[in-house]
């Protein structure tokens, strides 16, 4: 997840908005900090559970990346009351399917779920770090040309430079 994370930075630019789905160790915040080392931002980047939202500033010329976990807030309204940058950063909302979508006409939406072929569940105490993950991303709105974010993001995988979208 993390070097998905990664791969996915050479796309995103100011004004992006990134949702994540899925459940409770599916590696959501673990592509966030993926995210957050190729966008060279400052502190470590963790669950924002408890605070709602961090803001991590640029280390380099790139945009900040703003984390927010909207599991505790109650709809749109909640989300806009946080007053984030959303045009000079890239903004990744975990838990915000059903009403962050409406922060933004484009956005990337990321579902992550453990694959079917898995083996299953973790001993106790242990977290499924080499689990595969099944990861569904759709892109919404004129920035997203259908099928570009994933089309990108393969080709990344396979060792080539993805192409920053217009």
């Amino acid at each position: 997840m993390r070097g998905l994370g990664r791969r996915l930075a050479g796309l995103l630019r100011p004004g992006d908005l990134v949702l994540l789905a899925g459940p409770l160790g599916a590696g959501k915040t673990t592509l966030v900090q993926g995210l957050g080392e190729a966008l060279r931002v400052r502190g470590r980047v963790t669950s924002p559970t408890f605070v709602i939202a961090r803001v991590h500033p640029s280390l380099a010329d790139g945009p900040a990346l703003v984390h927010v976990d909207a599991y505790r807030l109650g709809g749109l309204a909640e989300v806009d009351d946080l007053d984030l940058d959303l045009a000079g950063s890239v903004t990744v909302v975990e838990w915000g399917e059903g009403m962050a979508e409406g922060l933004s006409a484009d956005r990337l939406e990321i579902t992550i779920g453990l694959a079917a072929a898995a083996p299953g569940p973790a001993p106790p105490g242990e977290q499924a770090r080499d689990e595969p993950r099944a990861v569904r991303i759709t892109g919404t709105g004129p920035r997203w040309a259908p099928g570009l974010a994933a089309a990108a993001l393969a080709g990344a995988a396979a060792g080539q430079r993805p192409a920053k979208p217009g």
